[in-house]
């Protein structure tokens, strides 16, 4: 292979919160960490030349994105899904969770209902709380391993719990599922029905596997496109969320001024000038590195799976369709969720993120990052069979 994903690079004292904050977070410090979302590879070599390329100039003022970005991020969105991305709709911000809490104060006021879909990354309910909005839940249904939309429940919710706003995760986060061209379809015809808008977290959409492939909500259709903000970073791709900087899509020109209004209240101007370079680098150059990460990401999907089911079968792997996030259930243990919970943290040593944060929809499973180097996931994964038999 012509990337290395196999060698371990210590993060300990890097700042990383998935490293150096077990002790400030009650965690055993020698507890392997698979929780927050980032890889724990390197981020593509065009991108550490870039960097290195930029800092040894000496000069880090006020800054702003240039053609090259502009150029680089609309070509990869053209490339990678039949997206096209008009100069004009782009406004960056320094994260995708910065984005939907600043759409939400844009779009709706306080008391009005923002429909989520538990269970979902805790961010999305926990700002629609602190806004003081109304969290208005379509809870998804698990077939099989399989979430799915129950529909008739996500309209009634709209009509009878004044929703102003969907806020969508795609692909989805925890459960992995890249929704199908009719299930967006669906949902954009019961929110175009309801004046409802749309803001689609699009976070992990360049990681799907297999036949899967993501749909950019605002490629539905014109009227979809007007009725929607697409959230979207490279920084899941290519492991840059400490460099702060998210493209967020909006083609209609009026919801795009109320969006950069409500961005001006918070002071913020000029994005990262670091977050910029590393942007453009990976949207113009990052392709092949980012094409081989996904590669070996799907391989250790495909480790843990067999794992697993030679090992300890009564644990589910619910294998995502997109994201490096994989979605374990222990619903098969006649044990509680704060007793599986301690088995994973205390036991076997291995800090997951706990399925209830993602709602109560999440009791009894465990989200696990399998972007790292195989040789710590087996280990994780082995502890973790070895407590549960």
């Amino acid at each position: 292979m012509k990337f290395d994903f196999d060698t371990v690079t210590d993060r300990t004292h890097t700042n990383a919160i998935k490293y150096d904050l077990a002790q400030a977070r009650h965690k055993p410090e020698d507890a392997i960490s698979l929780w927050v979302a980032d890889m724990d590879f390197p981020t593509a070599p065009c991108i550490q030349q870039a960097l290195a390329e930029k800092a040894a100039h000496g000069i880090y003022g006020y800054s702003r994105p240039d053609e090259r970005y502009y150029n680089a991020v609309i070509q990869w969105f053209k490339n990678r899904h039949n997206f096209e991305v008009k100069k004009e709709w782009i406004v960056n911000t320094p994260g995708v969770v910065f984005a939907i809490a600043t759409a939400i104060k844009a779009f709706t006021k306080e008391g009005d209902g923002v429909l989520i879909q538990k269970p979902v990354y805790y961010p999305f309910f926990g700002m629609i709380n602190a806004l003081n909005r109304k969290v208005v839940n379509n809870a998804l249904k698990i077939n099989k391993g399989h979430y799915e939309i129950d529909f008739q429940d996500f309209e009634k919710k709209i009509t009878e719990e004044n929703v102003k706003l969907f806020l969508f995760c795609s692909p989805h986060n925890p459960g992995g599922r890249v929704w199908t061209k009719p299930e967006l379809e669906k949902i954009s015809e019961i929110c175009l029905k309801h004046n409802v808008l749309v803001i689609s977290d699009e976070i992990h959409s360049d990681i799907t596997f297999g036949d899967n492939h993501h749909t950019v909500y605002a490629n539905l259709s014109e009227a979809a496109a007007q009725n929607s903000v697409i959230c979207t970073a490279p920084s899941k791709s290519f492991n840059l969320a400490g460099l702060q900087f998210s493209n967020i899509f909006i083609p209609n020109e009026e919801l795009r001024k109320a969006f950069c209004r409500e961005v001006d209240k918070t002071g913020y101007d000029e994005p990262s000038l670091m977050g910029i370079v590393a942007a453009t680098s990976a949207y113009a150059h990052g392709g092949e590195w980012f094409d081989a990460a996904k590669e070996y990401i799907w391989n250790n999907i495909q480790f843990v799976k067999k794992y697993i089911e030679e090992n300890n079968n009564k644990i589910k792997v619910i294998i995502p369709e997109g994201s490096y996030l994989l979605w374990l259930d222990f619903n098969e243990f006649d044990l509680s969720d704060s007793e599986i919970t301690d088995r994973i943290l205390n036991k076997a040593k291995v800090w997951l993120d706990n399925g209830i944060m993602f709602g109560k929809e999440g009791e009894k499973f465990q989200r696990i990052n399998c972007a790292t180097p195989r040789t710590i996931l087996q280990q994780a994964v082995e502890a973790i069979c070895k407590q549960f038999l």
